[in-house]
């Protein structure tokens, strides 16, 4: 059974406190101060709620919920790592770091973006690799022809925030749902960028 943890918030005012700020159990989680609703939505609109997809992502696991809150230069390095056709707006980063034993296993980003006119959640899990475990719809609320199949997916399993993480890259495009395929790339550059920038896990290689 999932259990999750809250700490208080702290302020990270670089990466180096960002590190300290995760080193002495202090804060948690999720992109654009995301909070995702504990109960189902409509058919078509929620897939899983957010504690359904954190214990997916971490069976057993006990998560700790932890927020860092970015200067304006960490915002910008996370901006810029992200591309250029990538937007990062919000300095306040909620994230979820997943602990076995007495070491982090993952960590979950919960990314809210708009496809077409309307919003989808992601779930984004990033190993302790800086690469992607896996990707989650999360909530999809444009309608259902144009959502990702759970197989496409996949493809960004082990993916880092490179070149070949992109529609022009590795990344296959989605016949028919161009704007979703376009929507979920840009997100996972996203977490990876702003994962970058808070390092849960200390250095990135």
């Amino acid at each position: 059974m999932l259990r999750l943890t809250r700490h208080p918030s702290l302020r990270v005012a670089s990466p180096v406190a960002a590190r300290r700020v995760v080193a002495h159990g202090a804060t948690a989680v999720a992109i654009a101060a995301l909070t995702v609703a504990a109960t189902r939505a409509p058919v078509g609109a929620q897939v899983l709620t957010q504690d359904e997809a954190l214990e997916l992502a971490f069976p057993g696991d006990e998560v700790e919920r932890r927020t860092a809150y970015l200067t304006d230069d960490q915002l910008a390095r996370a901006t810029e790592e992200a591309g250029p056709d990538v937007e990062v707006e919000t300095g306040i980063v909620t994230y979820y770091v997943a602990i076995r034993g007495d070491r982090p296993v993952g960590v979950a980003y919960f990314d809210v973006h708009r496809v077409r006119t309307v919003t989808e959640v992601l779930m984004i899990v990033v190993d302790p690799n800086d690469r992607i475990r896996r990707v989650e719809t999360i909530r999809f609320s444009e309608p259902p022809k144009y959502q990702a199949p759970d197989g496409w997916l996949r493809q960004f399993d082990g993916q880092g925030l490179d070149e070949e993480l992109s529609l022009k890259g590795e990344i296959a495009n989605i016949t028919g749902a161009t704007l979703t395929a376009g929507a979920v790339t840009r997100s996972t550059r996203r977490a990876l960028a702003l994962h970058h920038v808070i390092a849960p896990f200390g250095e990135t290689p």
